[in-house]
């Protein structure tokens, strides 16, 4: 049996992403794991559009799982959606509590440009 706390996570991010997609809107995902995190902007006939993470060469030597990681993949996320014609998305936390790293992705993702 899995953990309370796993089973009312999935519970959490299902809810969001049907409510993302029965709007129908492009959507800002998150990831993250103890030593990284990672982004994605996937459209809404789910094609991933573009992507971003802690792992990448130039985010690689200076950051890990950390804030600042968070907060350099969030601009860079931002940056690549404003090249590839998305302005605007749904942010999709995947049932992570909206604080420490994936607040600070979505912030640095909102000084790019995107707007949620």
């Amino acid at each position: 049996m899995k953990n309370k706390k796993i089973l009312a996570k999935i519970r959490r991010s299902k809810r969001t992403r049907m409510h993302i997609r029965a709007l129908g809107e492009t959507r800002l995902t998150v990831h993250r794991s103890l030593n990284h995190i990672y982004a994605q902007i996937i459209g809404p006939n789910n094609e991933v559009i573009t992507s971003a993470s802690s792992l990448e060469q130039s985010l690689k030597g200076n950051y890990g799982g950390n804030v600042e990681a968070a907060q350099a993949v969030g601009k860079l996320i931002g940056e690549r959606a404003q090249q590839k014609g998305v302005k605007a998305v749904a942010f999709d936390r995947s049932g992570y509590r909206y604080h420490g790293r994936v607040k600070a992705l979505a912030d640095g993702a909102r000084e790019a440009g995107l707007e949620f």
